[in-house]
């Protein structure tokens, strides 16, 4: 994701920053990651062409100004943009979306369906051929909204929203480690998410949100937000998909829909996964004397990876 201080804009710095990750891939693993350009009001929709042309840059991301960490250079007003979508829509250029207004007014837990009514349904009457990613999902009206559009509309979904509700952040406490953004909403909610992750729908597919917040980032009087599952992830949307009994259809929600929607190959290679318990780390360490907690630290799965 590009929303870096300072942000990810173009492709140049997108290829410069993609550069800087493979100097960290340790030698003998395969890499190849992809990446997407921060979207600003002042995005220039001649950067479109490029994106289309590049080999490494797939999409564009479009965080509402003020609606979660580093994103106070995103989108101020939608209809400052509107020549971008334009050129986005007919290079076929994935727009991806953190889907919130970010009004005061609005109620935290209001504020995905308010993006849906107010925000896209508008943008997709002007542009119907759009291609967009509804990014970290986390509301049944979410879902529905994905279900009823044309196959250019898909979604992704964190292991948090599938496995956790608001109950598991605030009961008996809050729980700064399962604070993100969007924030976690009612169990029926996160009952809808499971559905339609698991029904076998290529419209919907893995996405982790994984956050490396370090722990006294995420303890303190305004604890930023973002959940790090990234160790743990495949193991933690395997506990969802076989608490509901869908297992089997695991792979194509974290292998193939999403490649298939973006148009990239599908891996070749493969995991294997086994239904053996495991205790996630209570932490790990993390640059000069920090640590990072990870999403349900120090608990029993019952997946591992092998």
């Amino acid at each position: 994701m590009p929303n870096l201080v300072p942000p990810v804009k173009t492709v140049e710095e997108a290829e410069a920053y993609r550069e800087r990750i493979l100097q960290h891939v340790p030698e003998g693993v395969q890499f190849d990651p992809r990446m997407v350009l921060y979207f600003t009001d002042h995005t220039p929709p001649s950067e479109v062409l490029k994106i289309k042309q590049s080999a490494h840059v797939n999409a564009i991301k479009l965080y509402p100004a003020g609606a979660t960490t580093n994103s106070d250079n995103g989108v101020s007003d939608i209809r400052k943009v509107y020549a971008v979508l334009e050129q986005l829509e007919k290079h076929q250029v994935p727009l991806l979306l953190h889907g919130e207004v970010t009004h005061s007014h609005v109620d935290i837990f209001d504020r995905e369906k308010r993006f849906l009514d107010e925000v896209l349904s508008p943008i997709l009457k002007q542009f119907p051929k759009l291609k967009v990613v509804l990014e970290h999902i986390t509301t049944s009206d979410a879902a529905q909204f994905v279900l009823e559009q044309d196959r250019n509309i898909a979604a992704t979904i964190t292991p948090q929203h599938l496995l956790f509700n608001r109950n598991d952040m605030l009961v008996g406490g809050i729980k700064p480690h399962f604070y993100c953004l969007p924030i976690l909403k009612r169990q029926s909610h996160q009952k809808t998410l499971l559905e339609v992750a698991t029904s076998g729908n290529p419209k919907f597919f893995l996405g982790t949100d994984s956050a490396p917040h370090a722990q006294n980032a995420k303890e303190n009087a305004c604890g930023c937000a973002g959940c790090y599952s990234a160790p743990t992830a495949i193991e933690l949307y395997a506990q969802a998909f076989d608490q509901v009994g869908k297992i089997e259809r695991l792979e194509g929600f974290a292998s193939f829909f999403g490649a298939d929607f973006y148009g990239l190959p599908r891996n070749t290679s493969s995991i294997t996964l086994v239904k053996e318990d495991q205790v996630i780390p209570e932490s790990f360490d993390y640059l000069e004397n920090q640590k990072i907690i990870p999403l349900h630290a120090g608990k029993t799965i019952h997946w591992r990876k092998v």
